[in-house]
């Protein structure tokens, strides 16, 4: 929601976002750019606030050892419950967005139309896949070469069953 934006655009974006965490994750954004002025007033380099943007910003998975708290259950009883806390990563760059990119030399590349399956991935975007080489190998093949194909009954299936089924025909 905050990534690749600018400092006080993603400041004002979760300020009015009605989502819970979005207080925890302003007071990151603003220690995340006092540490940057912090930084570069020790390097004797002026930096902007204004001028710096969110390269990245992501959460994972925190210490659950220890953390662990009783709750009250009915009947005198007592459920253990694991606290899960998480880390909040926030870097704050003062580079250009556009330098970025041409540096990975991409910005002059243009890139073919992707639709939303398969961006997606996965399930959503295997079935396409699927049939568009289904129907490129049916054009190179011969039809002579195509043998049809009997469906396995039932009893083939289960383990067991084509031996039942071949003693049956002996007899």
């Amino acid at each position: 929601m905050i990534r690749g934006k600018n400092v006080n655009q993603a400041l004002a974006i979760l300020r009015y976002s009605n989502k819970r965490a979005a207080l925890g994750i302003e007071k990151c954004v603003k220690s995340a750019i006092a540490n940057a002025n912090e930084a570069a007033e020790k390097a004797n380099v002026s930096v902007d606030p204004d001028d710096l943007w969110l390269k990245a910003a992501y959460v994972d998975q925190g210490p659950t050892k220890n953390r662990r708290r009783t709750r009250p259950a009915p009947q005198g009883r007592a459920y253990r419950e694991r606290r899960h806390f998480c880390h909040v990563t926030v870097l704050v760059s003062s580079d250009k967005q556009d330098a970025l990119v041409k540096a990975d030399g991409k910005a002059g590349e243009a890139k073919p139309a992707v639709s939303k399956r398969a961006k997606r991935g996965g399930a959503a975007a295997a079935p396409r896949a699927k049939r568009g080489a289904s129907k490129a190998e049916a054009v190179t093949a011969p039809a002579a070469e195509e043998k049809p194909r009997k469906k396995a009954s039932k009893a083939a299936s289960k383990p067991g069953g084509a031996l039942r089924k071949k003693k049956k025909t002996d007899e």
